[in-house]
């Protein structure tokens, strides 16, 4: 097992990816953040089920920053309630997960 982790989290334009991927790695709260566009979304919300186009982040970052991502997430985020999912990653080439490392800054315990 590693300190990285993936999060996951989608949004409704491009432009919203953009803005959180761009945000969390200047803050240097991911080392990196893959844009999958165009997804469709099925899901219920609110006693509704909804079928919708969305695009999914894919964010490459530290356990101890995951608060944090969240955080960022949360106030960037154009939706009621962002979908964010950690995904825990046992192994990686050690060069990667090196460069990861070194990429996220340590916050964790911000308030």
């Amino acid at each position: 097992m590693t300190d990285v982790i993936l999060v996951l989290t989608t949004a409704d334009s491009e432009k919203l990816a953009l803005k959180i991927a761009s945000a969390l790695v200047e803050r240097k709260l991911a080392a990196c953040v893959n844009i999958v566009k165009s997804v469709r979304s099925i899901y219920r919300w609110k006693d509704r089920v909804h079928d919708d186009e969305e695009h999914v982040l894919l964010i490459k970052t530290l356990r101890p920053a995951f608060d944090d991502v969240r955080r960022a997430i949360r106030e960037l985020h154009t939706y009621e309630l962002p979908d964010i999912l950690a995904l825990p990653v046992e192994r990686g080439d050690e060069q990667v997960l090196e460069w990861i490392a070194g990429s996220v800054m340590r916050l964790g315990t911000r308030s």
